[in-house]
């Protein structure tokens, strides 16, 4: 099957790309391409020039940019910005697929038909080992973000223990930022890190966290948004009070056999749910059946 998609989220196209199938990324002046991404089975092509089979649309923009005759669906990746927003693309006759239940219950998508396919990563191996007594955040463009996602609670988290934070124009934070990584070094950073912690507030769930999960890392984390479905009571502490997740933070950086024991968990779990072979059977189900 060949397939056309923008280049939008990184993360989640790195795993997509990996089913099988060829991925036509829109490249400049459509879109930004490969972007310098490893994507053996993607090339760059000039949407309105290819001959697709279907396109899986990110953006609203997008809609108007596919081939006559090139069957769609439509990729929503975030939160609302409030319960029940009208989604952009309320009504519409194509298919909207949510990343999470979460997003799927608080999008108000009118007649549109839904669906949910969850996330998958692609494993990067139980490199847990938790040897520094240190606890790391991974967020973009957190001083902008603000208390979305968790800015505010960084400094009580840090009282706990030393804080690592990684991202995208994370050095505005100071002396806790420490920058944006590839995803190689950023997985063996953050696994030298005894626990991870997710203070969000509102957003779709990020595969950062599914990442260090499958790391092998535990888990402290704010009970937002899809988080209580994603982080189990054996892989570390999900909870609406701080206080409850600062003690928590402290307890694993000090008892290193707890943090590998919850982690390990969290590694089990997040093979079962958000690994990459059930998300791509489900995204090659849906395809194959708009397809047709």
């Amino acid at each position: 099957m060949k397939i056309l998609l923008w280049h939008v989220h990184g993360s989640w196209t790195n795993s997509f790309v990996r089913g099988g199938h060829e991925y036509l990324i829109a490249g400049p002046p459509d879109g930004i391409g490969l972007a310098g991404r490893d994507w053996p089975a993607a090339r760059e092509v000039r949407p309105s020039e290819v001959d697709a089979d279907i396109a899986v649309l990110q953006r609203p923009e997008e809609v108007g940019r596919v081939p006559s005759g090139v069957p769609v669906v439509y990729l929503e990746h975030n939160t609302p910005k409030y319960p029940n927003q009208a989604h952009p693309l309320k009504d519409w006759p194509g298919t909207i697929v949510h990343v999470t239940h979460f997003n799927e219950l608080m999008w108000d998508c009118g007649t549109a038909r839904t669906v949910v396919i969850e996330h998958g990563v692609v494993d990067p191996g139980p490199l847990y080992t938790g040897e520094l007594p240190r606890a790391a955040v991974v967020v973009n463009d957190p001083v902008r973000r603000g208390r979305a996602v968790g800015t505010d609670l960084l400094p009580r988290f840090a009282e706990a223990a030393p804080l690592d934070v990684y991202g995208m124009k994370t050095e505005k934070l100071g002396g806790m930022g420490r920058g944006d990584h590839d995803l190689t070094s950023l997985h063996r950073e953050l696994a030298q890190r005894r626990v991870y912690v997710h203070p969000v507030r509102w957003t779709s769930l990020g595969l950062s966290l599914i990442e260090a999960m499958h790391l092998g890392m535990p888990v402290v984390a704010l009970a937002c948004t899809e988080v209580v479905r994603a982080v189990p009571p054996e892989a570390g502490v999900v909870s609406t009070d701080v206080d409850d997740l600062v003690r928590a933070v402290s307890e694993l950086v000090a008892d290193p056999a707890l943090a590998k024991q919850k982690g390990k968990h969290a590694r089990e779990f997040a093979l079962a749910r958000y690994g990459l072979d059930a998300f791509l059977r489900n995204w090659d189900r849906l395809l194959t059946g708009v397809n047709r």
